[in-house]
């Protein structure tokens, strides 16, 4: 990732150089802090999926800016929402919106003031070990396999078509965001799962898990399959075995991969935007979101996406004063 972020760096540069081409109909190379350096510290922290699209943006960000220190924390959507309502950090990564009735009123109480940015897009990806064979799993065979109280140690149990192999079950931690939706998509009701299962907030971590056990089986979102798809295997998922589709940038954004695809936000505060640095690393975000994204092996916003993005930036600079 270090070698595609250094990569997509000396592009922004040669670009910035050459100054030369229109760079306003798709994510453009420039902009977003780049004409008057700032300086300043910013702090991140929040989904693990959003996490490489941070990490990523931190480092372009700094190609132009690097008087401006980015810590890019990550403890889970949840996890970064409890942060960010009591004003630990600026911006708070996340792979599911808010939840109104319970992290919103927090953030009120404490007087935080917030907007929601769309950055890029994301398909939850169901692995397996390379050695467990599963080519497709619909939303019901996933339902028995991770409702609660499911009790299925082998996917024979399932299916008789399928893999009969003791099971290893890896996943996010209730923290995550990732947790919150797949269970609300697969399980009907958000946070209900089965309990016995290896959970993480670190992706990295589901990945060695799902990799290194024969009978692997987990889900994460789709950039940490990209990153690392030399040693997984994936699975089409799909409401019927003849809908069954894999995911893909193509059909994440279209939303043809269903019910797993989804959009990943930031959640600047506003009291932070009045900052120069906070408010510069925001727009540099939105205006260079294919090269961001690219960097990051993520989804991309589709120009429609990025042009709503741009409008609520704008809304909460101004609401920022």
């Amino acid at each position: 990732m270090r070698k595609l972020l250094t990569l997509a760096a000396c592009g922004v540069l040669a670009l910035g150089a050459a100054a030369c081409g229109d760079d306003s109909d798709s994510g453009g190379t420039s902009g977003g802090g780049g004409g008057d350096e700032v300086s300043g510290a910013i702090k991140i922290d929040g989904s693990s999926t959003v996490a490489p699209f941070a990490q990523a943006a931190q480092e372009l960000f700094n190609e132009e800016n690097p008087n401006v220190k980015i810590t890019v924390g990550t403890s889970g959507t949840g996890g970064g929402f409890e942060k960010f309502c009591a004003g630990e950090t600026d911006i708070s990564d996340a792979s599911r919106p808010i939840k109104e009735d319970e992290e919103a009123p927090i953030c009120k109480k404490a007087g935080i003031v917030y907007d929601e940015v769309q950055v890029a897009n994301d398909g939850i990806a169901i692995v397996t070990n390379p050695n467990l064979k599963v080519d497709c799993l619909t939303t019901d065979q996933l339902k028995k396999l991770w409702n609660k109280g499911s009790k299925v140690k082998s996917l024979s149990e399932v299916d008789p078509s399928l893999p009969d192999a003791q099971l290893e079950l890896f996943g996010p931690d209730t923290d995550s965001g990732t947790f919150d939706f797949f269970t609300d998509q697969i399980n009907g009701e958000e946070g209900v799962s089965r309990e016995d299962y290896q959970p993480s907030a670190d992706d990295n971590v589901l990945v060695q898990g799902v990799s290194g056990s024969d009978g692997g089986l987990g889900y994460f979102g789709f950039s940490y399959y990209e990153q690392n798809q030399d040693k997984l295997g994936l699975v089409k998922v799909g409401e019927s075995a003849d809908a069954c589709v894999a995911p893909s940038a193509e059909t994440i954004q279209s939303g043809e991969y269903k019910p797993l695809s989804r959009p990943l936000f930031m959640y600047p505060s506003e009291k932070s935007l009045k900052r120069p640095e906070v408010k510069a690393f925001m727009e540099y975000v939105i205006e260079n979101y294919e090269t961001i994204a690219e960097a990051a092996q993520i989804v991309p916003m589709t120009q429609e996406q990025a042009d709503q993005g741009k409008t609520a930036l704008e809304t909460a600079e101004s609401n920022a004063g």
